[in-house]
């Protein structure tokens, strides 16, 4: 997850409605959030539930200004689940979670606004 001051920004150049499709997100809850000490830039690495057909998925998030371990167990959260995992020391980041960045550049996480199942799919 990457925090960038983007609000200022234009919008990013059209692309086809099949190319946004390619990109899998999906929502799940954490069941897991430890410390993650060896990271360069402050982050936790989460556990999340994807449901029966992903399963448990292990994440890196740079959500350390807003968040405490003890309240992301529990929190469903929306991910990308097909990107290539990415090694971030010893740890193996296998899917992105994704966050806006609030007015000091800090990740907020992005959830729905009502329980769904895990798994299911952003269209």
């Amino acid at each position: 997850m990457h925090a960038h001051h983007d609000q200022d920004a234009p919008a990013a150049d059209p692309i086809a409605f099949d190319e946004f499709l390619k990109v899998d997100i999906r929502i799940g809850t954490i069941v897991e959030a430890e410390p993650f000490p060896e990271a360069r830039k402050a982050a936790f690495k989460l556990k999340i539930d994807f449901g029966p057909a992903i399963g448990i998925r292990k994440s890196s998030a740079q959500i350390v200004d807003r968040y405490t371990l003890d309240e992301l167990a529990g929190r469903q959260v929306a991910a990308v689940v097909n990107f290539p995992p990415r090694q971030i020391g010893k740890f193996m980041s296998e899917v992105l979670t994704l966050g806006f960045a609030d007015e000091e550049g800090a990740v907020i996480l992005f959830a729905p606004d009502r329980a769904v199942p895990n798994g299911s799919r952003l269209f």
